[in-house]
């Protein structure tokens, strides 16, 4: 059986030829933070998890942590916490319910979380009120048209997680039910409007492709990737990065 560092080797050329303009979302994210992060903020970053940014990425969250003047880590799940290396100050708790006053915060982000949210409207609500006046929500989701989330959601659950462990390496326990309430442009302009916020921008965003470990599959999905990078097919895009402000 071929290994899975030949099988990414396979890859990066075949992404090269097919669509040599492809970025992993998961850096545009992060220069998004690094651009928006200044040194006297106060940032929450909101479902924390093991880590702010992907773990090959470990040595740049160290210097990106340390951009502002403090930041604090919110999850749920208090085993995510306690992996958590380069954020010090953490608390569990709940985003329908966040333990902050009013007007804490200057930035607050959250990266893969927001599909996860079972009410949006209240827990966006939420994130508005502990934001200061001005203050940016910034935040990374899948997008619910793109054929990545369409197919988790067809997929039975049996399996879902089998599937997500033999093409990402995530184990059960970091898999959580998503809920794509908040998961395209029409859905957060209109919660953002009801919630208080007004829209930055909204980027609608290709990434990597997700069949890697499957050759005569991935070169199907770089075509289909490649098409996707065009202006008419960009609502079908992966991935959504929006940033919000507090009005």
């Amino acid at each position: 059986m071929i290994n899975r560092d030949v099988l990414y080797k396979i890859y990066w050329k075949s992404q090269s030829i097919i669509a040599p303009k492809l970025k992993y979302s998961q850096y545009i994210y992060e220069e998004i933070l690094a651009d928006n992060c200044q040194t006297n903020y106060i940032w929450l970053d909101l479902g924390c998890g093991h880590q702010l940014l992907p773990p090959w990425r470990y040595d740049e969250e160290k210097i990106l942590v340390k951009k502002c003047k403090t930041i604090v880590g919110l999850d749920y799940d208090f085993h995510s916490l306690t992996k958590h290396r380069t954020i010090e100050n953490k608390i569990r708790g709940d985003i329908s319910n966040l333990p902050f006053s009013d007007n804490s915060f200057d930035l607050i982000t959250s990266n893969m979380v927001l599909e996860h949210l079972n009410r949006p409207e209240i827990q966006l609500k939420e994130i508005h009120r502990i934001l200061k006046p001005g203050g940016k929500l910034i935040f990374h989701t899948p997008n619910k048209l793109s054929y990545v989330t369409v197919m988790a959601r067809l997929i039975p659950e049996r399996i879902k997680d089998k599937l997500i462990f033999l093409l990402q390496s995530r184990k059960e326990e970091d898999v959580f039910p998503a809920f794509y309430k908040i998961n395209s442009r029409s859905e957060i302009e209109k919660l953002s409007e009801q919630c208080g916020f007004r829209v930055k921008k909204i980027r609608m965003i290709c990434s990597s492709a997700q069949f890697v470990i499957i050759p005569p599959i991935v070169i199907l999905e770089l075509l289909w990737i490649r098409l996707l990078m065009t202006k008419p097919m960009r609502w079908l895009r992966n991935n959504i990065i929006a940033i919000l402000e507090k009005a």
